[in-house]
């Protein structure tokens, strides 16, 4: 069995983020001694691999726990998927050393790429592959809400909010040169101008944020892009976000735990 402390030290979560989960009914101890202290056991550390999987693609939490408690959860299937997930990333990321060592030789002389290829991944095609990923990840409904969300601005609208997002990655950029941690105050209040610039085309969740600064260090496409800008962005924006969502998270908490202290005091 593992306490609380054990089991964040050995999943590198927090605890607060454990206590959290155990109110939700994501993932209870599987016992609860005299004491008040929670236990965990072997089967509960699986469930909570699973559970960090599935945020690893970006799941919200309460989606996490319908399919967990589905009586057709079978984990066998769900570590397959998730390795098949792994390989397809593996994949992408190999396919990306590829490019870039192509990108190098061109750029010694030693082999010429034509200028589609240097932007192949601004396509039509490939915006229809990032769309179809877009679908499966967050489902339809939100995808076509947020194309017609974007259809819906002017030309003169579309490109101020392209400024305005350049301007976000350019300050950022400006942060990590200047030696500015991300979990700083300044680059804290940047993604903050981040969080609202996403809300142009749709209203993000706190694990789809999180979600994000995962596939800026995943998906090789984002990699590639965000190379160009400056080499350390894609990690540098992963570790600000997480503690950008981590922060949001547990104000959410102390506010849920607040409510409920003044429900019990009232009642």
């Amino acid at each position: 069995m593992y306490t609380v402390k054990q089991l964040s030290d050995l999943a590198q979560i927090s605890v607060r983020t454990l206590h959290y989960y155990d109110e939700i009914g994501l993932l209870k101890p599987s016992q609860v001694g005299g004491n008040g202290y929670r236990y965990y056991d072997d089967d509960a550390l699986l469930r909570l691999q699973q559970i960090m999987f599935y945020r690893e693609i970006g799941m919200e939490l309460m989606q996490i726990k319908d399919v967990l408690d589905s009586p057709d959860f079978d984990l066998v299937k769900a570590l397959q998927s998730h390795r098949a997930v792994l390989i397809e990333k593996s994949e992408r990321l190999l396919n990306l050393v590829s490019t870039v060592d192509d990108t190098i030789k061109h750029l010694k002389g030693e082999k010429e790429m034509s200028k589609r290829q240097l932007f192949q991944a601004f396509s039509d095609e490939k915006q229809k592959e990032y769309e179809r990923e877009a679908r499966l990840q967050y489902g339809p409904d939100n995808v076509n809400q947020s194309i017609k969300r974007w259809n819906s601005y002017t030309q003169a609208q579309k490109e101020a909010i392209g400024n305005e997002g350049n301007q976000v990655y350019s300050d950022i950029v400006d942060a990590i040169e200047a030696g500015k941690e991300p979990t700083s105050a300044e680059v804290q209040t940047i993604l903050k101008r981040w969080h609202d610039h996403l809300r142009y085309f749709y209203e993000p969740t706190l694990d789809i944020l999180r979600g994000l600064g995962e596939l800026y260090t995943s998906h090789p496409d984002f990699i590639a892009n965000f190379s160009k800008i400056h080499p350390e962005l894609a990690e540098y924006m992963k570790s600000g976000i997480n503690q950008y969502v981590d922060d949001l998270e547990y104000a959410e908490i102390e506010r849920m735990l607040a409510e409920d202290d003044a429900q019990k005091r009232t009642s």
